[in-house]
Order: C-alpha cells, then sequence, then structure tokens
C-alpha cells in the first residue's frame, strides 16, 4: 500500500470518528424528547450497539427501559421487535416455526419455515428471567451464532442485530435466574436506577402534558455497520492491553495477581470474554468521544458493566453485603493505571 492511501484511510477514519460524535449527539438529542435522565445508561447502550454487543439492562418496573430501546429503534431506522418473556413462552415462539403449506400449482404440501420476532435488528427481550432455561438458551444461541437452523437450513439473522433485554432484581418468585454462562453472552449488565427528584418531576411534566414528540431518524442500518467497523479499526497501545489483562485475572482468586479482598469475597472471576469486551468497548467509548485512540479512563468506565455479572460472590462476602459493584470499585484502586509501570515491566 502506498504511503498516500494510507494517508487517505487516516484521513477518512478521523472524519468518520467526527460524524460519529455529532451523530451520538443528535441520538442524544432525539432521545430527550422522550426520555428524561438515564444519561450514562443511555451512553452504555450505544457503545454497545457500536461494538456489536447485546445488553443486559436491569431496575425494577417503571424506569423506562422498554420505552429507552423502541426510542432507540426510531433514532436508528432499526426494525423492532419486542418480546414478553413468560413461563409458558417455547423456544418457536423466538426463533420462528415450520408451517405446513399448499402448493396450489401441484397440490402438495409441504413446509415453509416462518419467521419468529427475532428476525429484527433490535429485539427486546422483556424480563427475561421469567422464561425457562430452555427458551433462554434459544435466544442466547441464536445471539451468539446470529443465526437460526430450522428443517436443515440455516437462516441469517438481519444486521445489524443485537438483543437488549431486561430483568427485574426484585421479584423472584417464578423467574429463571440465567445461568452464568448464558449471562457471559452480554457484553453489558446496565443498572437502570430511579431519577433524581428534578428529574421525576420533569417526568410528570413530559408524560402528563398534551403533546406527542416524534422521533427523527439519525442513521440508518448500511451507516451502522460502517461504525461498526470502524470500531475495530481503533488502534490500542500494548499497556491498555495489559492493564486490561491484569484487572481481568486479579478477579481470579487463583491467580497470583488476585488481591486479598478478591480471595475473600470471589468464588469464580471473570473470563476471556471481559478482556474482549473491555477492548472493544473501549474502542466505541472512544470514538463517540472523538478520539481515534483508547485510554485508560475508557476502560475504567466500562469495568462496571462488564464485569458485575462475571464475577460469583463467595457466602462471606454476600453475609458482609459486599456487592459486585463494590468488588469493581475496589479494584480499580488496587490496580496501577499508570503506563509506564507497563513499559517498565516488559524492559
Amino acid at each position: 500500500m502506498s504511503e498516500g492511501n494510507s494517508s487517505n484511510i487516516a484521513t477518512s477514519d478521523v472524519e468518520a470518528v467526527k460524524n460519529l460524535g455529532r451523530a451520538r449527539d443528535e441520538i442524544t438529542n432525539e432521545l430527550r424528547k422522550v426520555i428524561v435522565g438515564m444519561d450514562q445508561v443511555i451512553d452504555e447502550v450505544l457503545i454497545s450497539v457500536f461494538s456489536r454487543g447485546h445488553a443486559l439492562l436491569e431496575g425494577v418496573p417503571g424506569l423506562a427501559k422498554t420505552l429507552l430501546i423502541s426510542s432507540l429503534s426510531d433514532c436508528l431506522s432499526l426494525s423492532f421487535k419486542r418480546i414478553q418473556f413468560t413461563p409458558d413462552l417455547m423456544p418457536s415462539d423466538i426463533t420462528g416455526t415450520e408451517v405446513l403449506q399448499d402448493d396450489p400449482e401441484t397440490g402438495k404440501r409441504h413446509f415453509m419455515f416462518s419467521k419468529g420476532p427475532i428476525f429484527a435488528n433490535i429485539l427486546l427481550a422483556d424480563e427475561i428471567n421469567r422464561t425457562p432455561p430452555k427458551t433462554q438458551a434459544a435466544l442466547l444461541e441464536a445471539m451468539q451464532e446470529k443465526m437460526v437452523s430450522a428443517g436443515g437450513e440455516d437462516f441469517h439473522l438481519d444486521l445489524p442485530f443485537f438483543v437488549l433485554a431486561t430483568q427485574n432484581p426484585l421479584e423472584q418468585e417464578g423467574t429463571y435466574p440465567l445461568p452464568e454462562a448464558q449471562l457471559d453472552r452480554f457484553m453489558f449488565k446496565i443498572h437502570v436506577d430511579y431519577p433524581s427528584a428534578d428529574e421525576e418531576k420533569a417526568i410528570m411534566k413530559n408524560i402528563t402534558g398534551s403533546v406527542a414528540s416524534e422521533m427523527s431518524p439519525v442513521l440508518d442500518s448500511k451507516e451502522i455497520i460502517d461504525l461498526q467497523d470502524l470500531v475495530c479499526r481503533v488502534p490500542v497501545a500494548d499497556h491498555i492491553f495489559d492493564y486490561v489483562g491484569m484487572l481481568v485475572r486479579s478477579t481470579r482468586p487463583g491467580e497470583d495477581e488476585a488481591p486479598d479482598f478478591i480471595r475473600d469475597w470471589i468464588s469464580w472471576g471473570a473470563g476471556p470474554r471481559a478482556c474482549l469486551n473491555l477492548i472493544t468497548g473501549g474502542k466505541a467509548r472512544a470514538i463517540l468521544r472523538g478520539r481515534f485512540n483508547v485510554a485508560i479512563e475508557d476502560v475504567q468506565a466500562l469495568a462496571m458493566p462488564v464485569m458485575r455479572h462475571r464475577m460469583g460472590l463467595n457466602f462471606a462476602a454476600q453475609s458482609e453485603g459486599i456487592t459486585p459493584d463494590d468488588v469493581v470499585k475496589k479494584l480499580l484502586e488496587a490496580i496501577p493505571a499508570d503506563e509506564k509501570l507497563y513499559d517498565a515491566a516488559k524492559a
């Protein structure tokens, strides 16, 4: 490749980063028409979208999780489907089923696959922990493979494709908690908290008013795929890889790098997928902020949503009221973030 071509590619990428920054502002402004507050939630959802990741939103009922996701699909000009998960939901209710049809020309019958709601760009899996493990597994398999198999054929899902699932942290009766291996399929576990007093007042004014706000599309599917490709091209310095590796390995009680409080509180730590999600998420966060390089702060900002569902608290931690977020906070304080330390270790 000539030097001129390399320069052109770099220039086009820099311009694309600027465009994405503008698009992020426009998307946020559009969402502000119907969503009050939730700045961090919106930011983390957008990062997961441009990272080709899936997100699990956890919060009590009535916090506008469903409204946020449906509004986002309008901003991104993407097809949207919602599945209300219930104990009697079957895998075919998600993926689709084969139906017997008559051929008017031959008079013969044949099976035809009728696509389920998973064939959408954005799928809202509402209260995913209210359906049995078999149905959960069908969804999570499609999330991983980006396709559905039926009747010996593979049906590829529409791209871009991402699942935004919700679950209620309080009501345990009639729920089927996601196993650790299935939780690991979600890039982020996002906490949706109560609004502040001012935000709650604004919500009352907006919702009880007579004027309904309309969303305007900001990006289309092709532009989103191009921006997802751009995320992959963001360079990452060696010390960032070293820091992420140290951070994730330190969550494992059996590793030499693990601090004492990890051995005291954690029964099992995060796996390699946490490393991948921190790097990819860091890339997306950087370009959403107009930078074409990943900084330590990008990794630290995403440590909680990436790692809070990838560690198992032991009985001692639970009895002390320790939460996964407490562990991540303490870990960020314990692991040095100075790039010079990692460079010196290699020398």
